[in-house]
């Protein structure tokens, strides 16, 4: 039961020219298609075959056994959630029972903004910055490399990938810009109020 990489819900350069067709060629195209296929091959034949990538993840994940498993599962999982969290009519202001649930857990939209800029400018190096459902609160959190809200019992409702690969052949050293270009024109509100809304 292979994990086969979803196709993209807009063309290659239908974010420009925030993230060019060139950086998705290659981030989706290369990277995120490499973490399924070893994933795919890592658990061929194995019990892990037949189980969902969710299950696999929380299974192996902090199994020093199993890194490479855990590791390649994880970004194909997380890199899937990352391209449905951007569309090329996004960005603005997210509205109905998420806006309020945003300004009533970071007092306002301004200072949700701020602070998940900040989590994905100051991840040290790679990994992901997240808006989480936690225990009923909406969280801004980081994870490094692979890592994933999924082990630890959050829901995600939407990341921004801080790997370089996500921005580097667009924005060099300056993914402070890559971070505001995403939250500003491209992150995908319907897509956030979907998995909060399926969370509560």
């Amino acid at each position: 039961m292979a994990y086969t990489q979803p196709a993209l819900a807009y063309a290659e350069n239908a974010l420009e020219p925030h993230i060019s067709a060139k950086t998705i060629s290659f981030h989706y195209g290369k990277h995120h298609a490499a973490y399924i296929t070893n994933y795919n091959n890592l658990v061929a034949g194995t019990p892990m075959d037949d189980m969902t990538l969710e299950d696999v993840i929380k299974e192996t994940a902090n199994d020093p056994q199993k890194v490479a498993i855990f590791n390649n599962g994880a970004q194909a999982w997380n890199h899937s959630f990352y391209w449905n969290c951007l569309s090329p009519d996004g960005g603005g202001l997210p509205s109905g029972p998420l806006a309020d649930k945003i300004s009533a857990d970071f007092g306002s939209f301004d200072k949700f903004r701020e602070e998940l800029k900040n989590a994905a400018t100051t991840q040290f190096g790679s990994g992901w910055a997240w808006l989480v459902l936690d225990n009923g609160t909406l969280r801004i959190v980081k994870t490094g490399n692979a890592q994933t809200p999924l082990t630890s019992g959050q829901i995600p409702i939407l990341t921004i990938d801080v790997w370089e690969h996500a921005y580097y052949l667009d924005y060099q050293n300056r993914r402070p810009d890559y971070t505001a270009a995403l939250i500003d024109n491209l992150l995908d509100w319907e897509f956030a109020a979907g998995n909060f809304s399926a969370a509560r």
